[in-house]
Formats: structure tokens, sequence, C-alpha cells
């Protein structure tokens, strides 16, 4: 009985508003918030940069429209392609469950850059406002992970294990502690955007606040992945599961070649500043 006394108990249902056959869920309240205090940071710092709000909101609208389908593809490749491929009516069946963060983040990249190249405006000042935009609204959305019971680790009777009661709950057993995994997510982005905020209140070039949060977030899931042991997760090689791995190949396959283009970027503009007769392209 002592053991239990030190978990934290939730007893309320994953479902914050019972319109008849409406049930509007805290996961779906979490997601709006986040996209909300996203969108605000995004365009307070593209506002900056001299980006129009209109091309800013458009921008947005497709990120996020892109990144849910991109989170639910990746999420429908990694946990049974083949099940999906026979029942088609349920890979984009988002009421389901079932999101990957990696696949938002290539569906966001694609978004970008080829709003970069129609608009005229500059990859890096939206790849900056992309990861701010990211990291603010990533703690908010662990909330509704932390309300429907998943994203869970291990039993335990740490003082912050959580015990889910309400029968709605998402947990694999009602009454037993876990390690809350998606508090640990939660914490890992406040420090990712703690660290965001840092490099831009020190005018750091543009670029390089996306290319910090992609090494920082890739970091992030190679450590708190080895505390998820839920369904969506299972071992794939090595030990490692699926996030865990792509985070491998992000850091070996993505990241360097960014890096590179955004100096080779950076040493253009340097040049160019310096020839007072030339304007760059798009707004700066």
């Amino acid at each position: 009985m002592t053991k239990i006394l030190l978990t934290i108990t939730i007893p309320f249902s994953p479902v914050a508003l019972q319109l008849g056959p409406l049930a509007i869920r805290w996961y779906g309240i979490a997601y709006a918030v986040a996209f909300l205090v996203g969108a605000k940071l995004a365009l307070v710092h593209t506002r900056r940069r001299g980006i129009p709000d209109q091309v800013t909101n458009s921008i947005i609208f497709w990120a996020i429209v892109c990144g849910l389908v991109g989170a639910r593809l990746y999420f429908v490749v990694q946990s049974g392609l083949l099940w999906y491929l026979t029942h088609p009516a349920h890979i984009l069946a988002f009421w389901e469950g079932g999101m990957a963060y990696f696949g938002a983040i290539f569906a966001v990249l694609a978004v970008l850059l080829v709003a970069s190249r129609r608009l005229g405006v500059n990859f890096w000042i939206l790849l900056d406002a992309g990861v701010l935009f990211a990291a603010a609204g990533q703690p908010i959305g662990r909330l509704g992970n932390i309300m429907n019971g998943e994203i869970l680790g291990p039993p335990s009777y740490l003082p912050w294990a959580f015990a889910y009661t309400n029968p709605q709950s998402m947990a694999p057993r009602l009454g037993v502690a876990y390690l809350p995994a998606a508090a640990y997510e939660g914490l890992a982005a406040l420090a990712i955007l703690a660290c965001l905020l840092v490099l831009r209140r020190r005018g750091v070039p543009d670029g390089v606040l996306g290319i910090s949060y992609l090494f920082l977030y890739c970091i992030s899931q190679l450590i708190v992945f080895f505390w998820r042991t839920d369904y969506e997760t299972p071992v794939i090689w090595l030990g490692l599961r699926q996030a865990q791995l792509t985070a491998i190949a992000v850091l070996l396959l993505v990241a360097p070649p960014m890096v590179y283009v955004w100096w080779r970027s950076t040493t253009r503009d340097s040049r160019a500043k310096l020839q007072p007769d030339q304007s760059l392209r798009g707004w700066r």
C-alpha cells in the first residue's frame, strides 16, 4: 500500500466533453492549443525577418496539413504496412490514433523547401520559424498523450510514475503505475525550446536554430525511447526502436548535408553583402 501512495493517480477521462455522438478529447484540445502557440511564435520570428504575415500563415496551414498526413503515413509504414495495405480505409484514420513525429518532420521540410522556392523566401528563416513552432507545440501536445494514458514506460513505483484508473484510459492496465515517457518527451521538448530561445536571443545566423533543433531532437529520441515500452514501438534491431534508428539515420544522412548547404548559403550571402549593387532574392 505504501508503494501505491508514492505514485501519481490520474482518474480523468481522455474525453473532455461529450456532445451527443461527438467526443471532444483532451488530445485534440492539446493539439489545437499547440498549433496556436506554435503559430504565434513562428509569426513573431518571420515578422522580425520581414516576411508578411499572410505568407507565413499560408505556409503554416500547409505545413500543419502535410505534417499530420506525414506523421500518420510514417506511423502506418513503421507499424505494419502490409496490414494497412489490405485495410486501406484505416490508413488516414487519424481518430484511431497513431502518429510518428519523424514523418511530420520529413513532410514539413518538404513543404518549407517548396514554399521557399515558389515564394522566393529564405529557406533558413522558414526552417527556424518551423522548429520554433515545433518546440513550442510539442510539450503541449504531450499533455494530450498524458491524458490519454499513452506513450508509457515500464511499470514503476517511482514517485513520478502515473497510475490510470479511468476505464476509458488507453493505459494497458488500470491501477498499475507506469513511467511517464510522454512527460519525459515533453520535458525534453521544453529543454530544446529553451536552447533555441537562448540561441535566438544571441542573434545567431538564420538556419542555426533549425539545424540545432534537428540534432537536439534526434538525440532526445535516442535517449527517451529507451523508456518507452508501448505497443507502437517494438524493438527493431540491436535493441533499438524504429524512432531511434530513424534518429540515427537523420543524424548521419540528413543533418550533414543540411549543415553543408547552410554553410554554403551563409558564405554566399556574406560575399553578396560585400557588393552593395547586388540584391538578395526574397525577404531578408
